[in-house]
């Protein structure tokens, strides 16, 4: 079964009308959990080089996370980079990879925020509205918010403020290391959202399936 995104919206907009759609689509959010059981998670990133965007997608069980599939696209990007506006830049070419997998994925992480984006519509929450799936953000850096920094120990979190309303966690998921910013997308909850990140570890800093999607493109982009 191939993912079947839904046609909510044209991509070749502009900044303006890409705020539209964004502010309208907020209304779509679901932040409990839509999922009663997760057999197939996948990992989704997107790499660039010039105008050109290499989108990877790696789906795995769960929650044994043995790789089941892998698939690439490789799109020129019309979108400008433009801060809080990614998923108009990044989405196209990710589509274009997800809907070559011949196993459909319960849950989708990717690597960049969920609601904790100024207006809740990062990468994560704006697919996963499109795709009608649960999803998580999974983000090496802060977007927006403010916290506290977590225990040293592994699964030790803060939450992430913004607006006075919490946003995503700040988790620590390896001793000593720099946390990760976990935020869910939508159709799942911060709490579950957690759980599964912490779950989909493997000894680094990055759960195992957003690190090698993220692996993945970079390869792409290098493969002559």
């Amino acid at each position: 079964m191939k993912i079947k995104p839904f046609k909510l919206h044209a991509w070749d907009v502009s900044p303006r009308e890409a705020i539209t759609i964004q502010e309208i689509l907020r209304a779509r959010i679901r932040l409990c959990d839509t999922c009663r059981k997760i057999d197939v998670i996948a990992g989704a990133d997107v790499s660039f080089d010039d105008d050109w965007g290499y989108g990877g997608v790696i789906s795995y069980t769960f929650p044994d996370l043995e790789e089941i599939e892998r698939r690439s696209a490789r799109m020129k990007l019309t979108f400008p980079y433009i801060p809080g506006l990614l998923a108009f830049r990044e989405a196209p070419v990710l589509l274009a990879a997800l809907e070559q997998l011949a196993i459909e994925p319960d849950l989708l992480l990717f690597d960049g925020q969920g609601i904790a984006h100024g207006r809740k519509m990062g990468i994560a929450t704006h697919m996963g509205i499109v795709l009608n799936k649960p999803t998580i953000g999974c983000a090496k850096s802060r977007l927006v918010g403010a916290f506290t920094e977590p225990g040293a120990e592994r699964g030790c979190h803060k939450p992430l403020v913004h607006a006075d309303e919490t946003v995503g966690a700040v988790v620590r998921t390896r001793k000593g290391v720099k946390p990760i910013f976990v935020s869910p997308g939508t159709g799942i909850s911060l709490k579950t959202s957690i759980k599964i990140v912490l779950k989909c570890l493997d000894g680094y800093r990055i759960p195992k399936p957003t690190r090698e999607a993220d692996q993945y493109v970079g390869r792409l982009k290098r493969k002559p």
